[in-house]
């Protein structure tokens, strides 16, 4: 009779563990993992006031679908701009702008491009280069448009 019993509490608890993972699924009940040490996020604020044009186009792509993240890739950087550019003509006295950028991981084919007046986006480039020769490869980075 106790086994019984003990059996039936058994069945009852796997079945109500069932119905909770399936219901914690459907309504998005996840539990957050926790980031491991070091592949936190750093927030990079970008100096809108220096660089109009390229903040405009990161804030634009970014609306429009691109990430804000970014994950430093500089070994993939020349792969990436030719996919990104390929088939985006050049423009005299412009350059063409990528967001993601080619130094993401996430760039390469499919980035936003836009047409960006080459001081903008040169020194917004070297602003950018700057603030991130400090990380390594694999450092995400969240690019914040004030």
């Amino acid at each position: 009779m106790r086994k019984r019993k003990l059996n039936r509490n058994l069945i009852l608890l796997i079945l109500l563990l069932i119905v909770l993972a399936y219901l914690a699924e459907r309504n998005g009940w996840v539990v957050q993992e926790q980031e491991p040490p070091g592949t936190a996020v750093v927030k990079l604020v970008f100096p809108s006031d220096e660089y109009p044009e390229t903040a405009e186009h990161i804030q634009k792509a970014i609306e429009s679908g691109e990430p804000s993240v970014c994950t430093i890739d500089r070994d993939g950087a020349e792969e990436n701009r030719k996919e990104s550019l390929k088939g985006v003509p050049t423009k005299k006295r412009y350059d063409r702008d990528e967001w993601p950028m080619a130094m993401c991981k996430e760039g390469g084919a499919g980035a936003d491009i836009e047409y960006i007046k080459p001081a903008d986006n040169r020194g917004a480039g070297s602003w950018i280069g700057n603030q991130l020769d400090e990380y390594p490869d694999g450092t995400r980075v969240e690019f914040i448009i004030p």
